[in-house]
């Protein structure tokens, strides 16, 4: 077949063409969209947080209230809000500050160990083994993310000192409002 005649073979709809362009135009706008209202969520959580946590707070400080009881029964109450998680850069030191602090139990342990495809009845044989002594086995460290929440409330309340870099510590007072529906 020569060139001429692969040429004249090829027919490309150009309806169909510009279906795709206007589609993929569609696409482009739509995620135009997306992003802006994304930016536009943003700026408003960012809103909701100052208000929460730093006007609404500094406001009833100032007034001398911790909770305001309106006629129609809702209420307004500011509470401390605690937060903290470990960086992933920081998982050592806050184990090992855990540990020599005496807070050990609070890191959950698991023990897995990996064999190679050669090594199926070795790894039968050691799972029966610890099974045999009451072991399940697989290991990874953790601390659950409420737990290390609940941990580190107790503890600044209790007026103790926990390491705000290692822990990712964050305290703020929240803005709480109960409606009556």
């Amino acid at each position: 077949m020569d060139l001429e005649a692969a040429s004249a073979s090829i027919q490309v709809d150009t309806a169909l063409s510009s279906d795709i362009a206007k589609s993929c135009n569609k696409l482009l706008e739509t995620q135009k969209q997306i992003m802006t209202v994304e930016e536009q969520l943003a700026k408003l959580k960012e809103s909701e947080t100052l208000l929460s946590e730093q006007t609404i707070p500094n406001l009833m400080q100032q007034a001398g209230i911790a909770m305001l009881k309106l006629a129609d029964g809702s209420s307004v109450e500011v509470k401390p809000f605690y937060a903290a998680r470990i960086p992933s850069s920081k998982i050592e030191e806050a184990f090992s500050w855990l540990r020599s602090n005496g807070f050990g139990d609070l890191i959950k342990n698991n023990v897995t160990l990996t064999f190679g495809r050669s090594e199926d009845q070795d790894a039968k044989n050691l799972v029966d083994e610890l099974k045999k002594k009451g072991h399940t086995v697989t290991q990874t460290e953790k601390v659950e993310p409420m737990t290390l929440k609940a941990f580190v409330k107790e503890q600044i309340q209790m007026g103790r000192n926990v390491p705000s870099d290692i822990f990712g510590v964050y305290v703020a007072n929240k803005t709480k409002i109960t409606t009556k529906e």
